[in-house]
């Protein structure tokens, strides 16, 4: 078979790979993206950053996501250890611009995305899985073998192929560059509820974090009525199952009373799905013919709904090297470091929080959030995504991070039982059955 040629060749239509497209589309390249599911189809994730919006903006999506989502303004803290509940808004942050953000259904807005990629140009192929890839001597680019719905193979000729396949990774799987994040390991279950208890007035759409012993929940409204509910657990809890995966989801959400009380009346209306150890990165993000975008370089706890943001922003970028690369080689050195560097920093920055979000001092300076030298709002600027920009919130953060170190040693005995209890926690590999 002999392939058909194309300037770019995208596997996945998430946010990185939709992004990608449209951008590239737009500027005149040809672009083909395949992804092997139809959509709409079911994805979690549906908390956006207020950094996503400007994104939407860029793109042209954003009165279309706007009209099917549900406000999020700020996020719920609540602690069996702690007395009260807590509000922190993105209001707050230093950039007092970034004040909202969404929470949308992720069928939904993919959708949008995947659509507005083919009606800048695109060629979007759905039901067409990526089979093989393999790369052309000479750095000559890379042929791509597929398979369609009806079974027929087709096959590509890139001159550079993106990888936004998610979780699938395939470029990272094979090129034996995905490498399990030793640092953290998690797995979630999660499903949708109907006729969940919700904040009130403005805060209705805001996200709210349940803490309880073997992890946390998230608790996510979407503007159908639907809400979406998921447990982010240690491996060695989840090992302990012994009956369905839906009656386990049930039971965990009894050991924290307050979600539960939110649940009472509240009706499960999908699957409860499982997904185990996902925490990894991979030891590069780009080769001389290829460029690996949001989850397919790095996936990360999402406590604090950074996916889509990463996914989305890591194309943007990603944009600037294709065309760095395939118009104006002379740029191509600054647009390739300006990549690692993008990159590498959001699951940096965000991962220092996400590794100790269930320590004691942690919940701690959560629950009793002060600003002394603006450390919360330089939190709340991180929380809302504003990590790539030049708002000087870096020297609060290392002051909100000495605090946190004083703030352990001072309880030390508790610091130290805290630490053996999440290293026995994540050294547990076992994946859920």
């Amino acid at each position: 078979m002999t392939p058909s040629s194309c300037d770019v060749l995208i596997i996945g239509g998430g946010p990185a790979g939709s992004t990608a497209a449209a951008l590239l589309a737009q500027q005149g390249m040809d672009v083909v993206l395949l992804e092997k599911a139809q959509h709409p189809r079911f994805h979690i994730g549906e908390s956006l950053l207020p950094a996503n919006l400007p994104l939407l903006d860029q793109l042209g999506v954003r009165a279309e996501v706007e009209a099917m989502a549900m406000p999020k303004y700020g996020i719920e803290f609540v602690s069996p250890w702690h007395k009260d509940r807590t509000f922190l808004e993105f209001g707050e942050a230093w950039d007092k611009s970034m004040d909202m953000a969404y929470q949308v259904r992720r069928s939904d807005f993919d959708h949008i995305l995947i659509r507005h990629a083919a009606s800048k140009g695109a060629k979007v192929l759905e039901n067409c899985q990526v089979k093989a890839v393999d790369f052309l001597p000479k750095d000559a680019g890379a042929v791509v073998q597929a398979q369609q719905a009806d079974g027929q193979n087709a096959s590509w000729q890139a001159r550079i192929v993106i990888d936004a396949s998610g979780r699938d990774t395939f470029l990272a799987n094979k090129l034996g560059t995905k490498v399990k994040n030793k640092k953290h390991n998690s797995a979630a279950l999660f499903g949708h509820f109907t006729g969940a208890q919700r904040l009130e007035g403005k805060q209705e759409g805001n996200i709210s974090l349940f803490w309880f012993d073997h992890g946390w929940f998230w608790f996510i409204p979407l503007a159908d009525g639907a809400t979406s509910v998921g447990a982010v657990c240690w491996p060695t809890y989840l090992k302990t199952r012994k009956n369905s995966v839906e009656e386990f989801f049930m039971d965990t959400i009894a050991l924290c009373p307050p979600l539960q009380a939110r649940l009472k009346d509240a009706k499960l209306v999908s699957e409860v799905e499982a997904t185990g150890n996902y925490s990894y990165s991979c030891d590069r993000a780009r080769g001389p013919n290829y460029l690996l975008l949001g989850d397919a370089f790095a996936f990360i706890d999402p406590v604090f709904s950074s996916g889509v943001f990463l996914a989305m922003n890591s194309a943007f970028v990603a944009a600037d090297v294709v065309h760095a690369q395939l118009r104006e080689p002379r740029k191509l050195a600054a647009a390739h470091k300006r990549f690692d560097q993008v990159m590498l920093r959001g699951p940096r920055e965000f991962s220092w929080f996400i590794y100790r979000v269930t320590n004691p001092t942690m919940r701690d300076l959560f629950m009793g959030p002060r600003n002394m030298f603006r450390v919360k709002e330089a939190v709340m600027s991180l929380f809302a995504g504003d990590i790539f920009r030049k708002t000087p919130i870096w020297p609060s953060i290392y002051v909100f991070k000495a605090i946190y170190y004083i703030g352990s040693l001072l309880t030390l005995k508790r610091t130290l039982a805290a630490a053996r209890r999440r290293k026995i926690n994540i050294s547990d590999t076992a994946p859920i059955r």
